[in-house]
């Protein structure tokens, strides 16, 4: 079941990854940066599986070398979440609160994940920013409250970067661990398939419902 729910979206995720390379990734980690639920934690794996066949190289940069693919993957992630933040940042600095609060319900945007990363951003300040893009869920919804602040642009995006890096690294470098072992994982996906479609059905049961409550 969990195969067919997931089978698009994946076919198409990793098409895009196929044929654009460090491009596609990009692309991928900009929409998840746009506060688009687009997982990061399947994105950068497959890159990363891309990198162990010697698929993530760019203008001949990295061929034959593993370690070059993985970076490359990696910063391509990073310049995706620049990217992918700016429309997010912007909303804030431009609107404030109440104009995220209109134009987020067109992405599903759950306010409890907004004020979450709120008082994240109130907590640690620019530091968040750093902090932040390396934790799920506040990470995708970081820079909302980064431009409700009108925390400095430039600053914004170095920290952005520095903080993406990492995490975009992590993952591609467990999906290239992965290597020829990444199709086996299909079979044990396939056999809990029940009780992991069951937990996502529930899930998304449950953000409908408390989104369309504050509503």
């Amino acid at each position: 079941m969990l195969h067919k729910i997931l089978a698009p979206i994946i076919v198409w995720m990793t098409a895009v990854m196929a044929a654009m390379g460090p491009l596609g990734v990009a692309l991928l980690m900009g929409i998840e940066s746009a506060c688009i639920p687009l997982p990061s934690e399947v994105i950068m794996p497959f890159a990363g599986f891309l990198a162990f066949k010697g698929q993530m190289t760019f203008l001949g940069l990295g061929a034959g070398s593993p370690v070059a693919q993985i970076w490359i993957a990696g910063i391509f992630g990073a310049l995706g979440c620049n990217l992918g933040s700016i429309p997010a940042y912007e909303l804030g600095a431009w609107g404030g609160r109440k104009a995220v609060e209109r134009y987020g319900k067109y992405v599903l945007l759950n306010l409890d994940h907004l004020d979450q990363a709120h008082r994240f951003f109130e907590r640690f300040g620019r530091w968040a920013i750093l902090i932040g893009r390396m934790l799920p869920v506040i990470r995708t919804f970081i820079a909302l409250p980064a431009g409700i602040a009108k925390m400095d642009r430039t600053k914004f995006h170095l920290y952005t970067f520095a903080g993406s890096l990492p995490w975009c690294l992590v993952l591609a470098w467990v999906g290239f661990k992965l290597g020829e072992k990444w199709d086996t994982l299909g079979v044990w996906f396939h056999r809990f398939d029940l009780v992991i479609g069951v937990g996502i059905v529930a899930g998304i049961v449950w953000f409908l419902w408390s989104h369309l409550r504050k509503r």
